[in-house]
């Protein structure tokens, strides 16, 4: 692991257990903001011609918890998260906040130079790999019910089981009288998974 504060580097790794809060939960608040920053910049500068929307569809997809999983993976967090539930080295919603506090300790203790040195080698690959403009499960959708009814997907969340630290999100998603359930352990995750399942019924014939 990079040469973070140790005090730091541990409350970004350690996990809750049993309803308790989370030690790198205030960091996660801070380390999204910073990614953030470092994505937007990156997507700035190596699409210099591209306009708002395209690049905003790269940032969600750049920023989005399964890449965000991705990079955990690579760095190695799940042997180095300190928990007792061993479970949790493989939630893909803890890994990808886990990977936000990191950011935020080496931000906190290096500075914003070490968070880009650290962080463009991890996201470059994933900048270059999408040669086409990426387009999530939501915005295809929203697109498809715009164009199709001039009407906004309505999202609504359901239900929420399990405890606070592995919790399992239910969301709805209607257009018109047609709904579709998606689940998913956070809300956001929830909501890509219910309207990847509309667009499925949209592919089998439903208009």
């Amino acid at each position: 692991m990079m040469n973070i504060n140790k005090s730091l580097l541990n409350q970004a790794l350690t996990l809750s257990g049993h309803g308790k809060k989370a030690a790198y939960e205030r960091l996660e608040f801070l380390g999204d903001r910073v990614v953030g920053l470092v994505v937007a910049e990156l997507l700035y500068k190596t699409f210099p011609t591209e306009a708002e929307g395209p690049m905003a569809k790269r940032f969600v997809a750049l920023t989005r918890e399964e890449a965000l999983a991705e990079i955990a993976d690579q760095i190695g967090l799940p042997d180095k998260l300190i928990t007792n539930e061993d479970e949790l080295r493989h939630n893909a919603s803890v890994l990808s906040d886990v990977c936000e506090a990191v950011v935020a300790a080496l931000y906190l203790d290096k500075g914003l130079k070490a968070v880009k040195e650290f962080m463009i080698p991890l996201w470059m690959p994933l900048i270059q790999s999408e040669t086409q403009i990426p387009q999530d499960a939501k915005s295809a959708l929203q697109e498809w019910s715009q164009k199709k009814y001039k009407e906004l997907p309505v999202y609504q969340l359901v239900d929420r089981n399990g405890p606070d630290h592995q919790p399992t999100f239910t969301v709805q998603v209607q257009i018109r009288n047609k709904k579709v359930i998606g689940q998913g352990n956070s809300k956001k995750t929830a909501e890509q998974n219910a309207a990847e399942e509309f667009l499925k019924e949209i592919k089998n014939g439903y208009k």
